[in-house]
């Protein structure tokens, strides 16, 4: 699938596919005498490695020749200040009610004005990365950050000449444009003292401002293509995907969706010690073809947090740059980094596709299950959701603990779940465009749907073994699921220590609150935002006949 970058004449003007007024500002900054272009990831590392502030370590990059970078590239170190994280609460979407869009357009103006005496660097990558899903995005980036341009065109596919003709082999999907995202760092304003991310996903732009943090690059122009693999009969993934060839010669393909820190990336990349050829897709961007269940994923790295991984640890022979983390000398007076948090929580990490030893950028066979990853201690560590909506819809209400570390205003519930859709903070279209595509999945192409539960049952921990094991004896076939109690759509697979006692008031009257989260959530999506969020009534059915089973 390839966008669409030039047009004829008479397709350009108001009205026409592909422009509005938030994208006629965007992109016309691109043409401007002050942008440079950006050719190479070759080019774009060395001017990372020049730009002021850089830590160049003693750490090589491994064969970074074959991925276009020099022989000698060494893993670059950069720090942005006190930002260490994205802000959901600098997003501004253009369709959703309350965004005030002659307010935004006109500071957007002024934002790119104030870059013209700026020399902007014009980078090109591909986000997808197999023909059937291949879109082209394009980035305007002032001088001073050359770290978030390196890092985008690493994150991404940049333009070499096996994806050059890969995208011009692929068909051209109608009424899609490219991708456009301006940044600027460096802005501010008194009305966003946390800056602005601006999206106008239905014309395919982005404006990234005050953002230095490049996890807001990373998932902004994400947050765009799955907007596009959403309009075109895609199911847009925030989690993970892997295959499994058992000895026998059958596979399996299991995707897993779950929020930060729930264990996604540690069951993506899990060995399984040698009993099966594991064959991985990706930890965290890629789309379902609604109609074939074939996933492709759409980027070739990995930006992996840093404080699992002492600077000893053979996983970080795959690093190519690091994000907010220290550095020092070891022994032999060379630089490398400090990498386990110790300057400040979330220290990032881009790492080669090669950290996979077995890594793909399709899988063509159809998805055999879904994975919910939540941390509920009313779920056991594995139950299966057999009915279409309820597996839909626990995807819906994805859930989590709070955190020990959260202040919370008077009168809210330490116990409630916080609930993030799909794992996906980075959606820009109803809820219910997700909710239809994984229906239709369980529905009609008879993809199993799991919870599996990754912090603790009633206490009790849930350890990794645990939920290695559950997921090997399904993926083996050997896993026993039985109904569970009263529920009609849910089955369990019993773990010993882990069986939920069900003549336990105390058990009983947790679960039930937590499952009247999930239907509290459904139910203020009717009147969030005006109802943009709404979901189908038979998600709400499917909720309360499980809360029902509990009188």
């Amino acid at each position: 699938m390839a966008t669409k970058q030039m047009y004829a004449r008479s397709e350009i003007g108001p009205g026409k596919q592909g422009f509005s007024k938030t994208r006629s500002i965007i992109e016309a900054a691109f043409y401007g005498n002050n942008v440079v272009e950006v050719t190479s990831l070759e080019q774009a590392y060395e001017m990372a490695k020049n730009s002021p502030g850089t830590v160049v370590t003693d750490m090589p990059v491994y064969k970074g020749e074959t991925f276009g970078l020099p022989e000698d590239a060494k893993v670059l170190l950069f720090n942005d200040g006190s930002v260490t994280g994205r802000c959901a609460a600098a997003r501004r979407i253009i369709g959703e009610p309350g965004v005030d869009t002659t307010d935004l357009d006109k500071k957007l103006m002024d934002a790119v004005y104030d870059t013209r005496y700026s020399t902007m660097y014009h980078a090109t990558a591909y986000i997808g990365l197999d023909p059937e899903f291949m879109v082209k995005a394009h980035l305007l980036i002032p001088e001073g950050e050359e770290n978030i341009l390196y890092n985008w065109l690493i994150n991404f596919q940049y333009l070499s000449e096996d994806y050059k003709k890969m995208y011009s082999e692929s068909r051209m999907i109608e009424g899609e444009s490219d991708i456009y995202i301006f940044s600027d760092p460096q802005w501010e304003h008194e009305e966003h003292p946390l800056g602005l991310t601006y999206f106008d996903t239905d014309h395919n732009c982005a404006a990234l401002l005050g953002m230095r943090y490049f996890g807001e690059h990373k998932k902004g122009t994400l947050t765009i293509a799955w907007a596009i693999a959403n309009r075109n009969g895609y199911a847009s993934c925030h989690g993970g995907q892997k295959k499994y060839t058992l000895a026998d010669g059958h596979t399996y393909v299991a995707s897993v969706f779950g929020l930060s820190g729930s264990g996604k990336s540690t069951l993506t990349h899990a060995k399984h010690g040698g009993k099966y050829e594991v064959t991985v897709l990706h930890d965290d961007a890629f789309v379902i073809n609604s109609d074939t269940c074939s996933s492709i994923a759409l980027e070739p790295t990995y930006f992996d947090k840093t404080a699992d991984y002492p600077v000893d640890s053979e996983d970080n022979k795959y690093l190519i740059t690091a994000q907010n983390c220290s550095a020092t000398l070891d022994e032999d007076g060379k630089v490398v980094l400090v990498t386990e948090d110790v300057r400040n929580g979330n220290g990032r990490a881009i790492k080669s596709r090669l950290w996979s030893p077995n890594r793909v950028d399709r899988i063509d066979e159809p998805v055999n299950a879904i994975f919910w990853i939540m941390k509920d201690p009313t779920i056991p560590p594995v139950v299966k959701l057999k009915g279409a909506s309820l597996a839909a819809v626990m995807g819906a209400t994805l859930a989590t603990k709070r955190s020990s570390a959260e202040r919370l205003a008077p009168g809210v519930d330490p116990d409630a779940l916080v609930v993030e859709p799909y794992a996906n903070p980075f959606r820009t279209y109803p809820l219910a465009n997700d909710y239809v595509k994984f229906k239709k999945l369980v529905e009609e192409k008879n993809v199993d749907c799991y919870i599996i539960n990754t912090g603790d049952f009633f206490g009790k921990d849930v350890t990794k073994n645990i939920t290695l094991g559950v997921l090997e004896a399904i993926v083996e076939r050997t896993a026993d699921f039985k109904q569970w109690g009263p529920f009609e759509d849910i089955e369990i697979f019993e773990q010993e220590g882990y069986v939920p006692d069900l003549s336990d008031e105390t058990y009983v009257k947790a679960l039930k609150a937590r499952m009247n989260d999930r239907l509290e959530f459904v139910q203020s999506r009717n009147t969030f935002k005006d109802g943009y969020d709404k979901l189908p009534e038979d998600a709400l059915e499917a909720i309360q006949k499980v809360i029902d089973c509990l009188k």
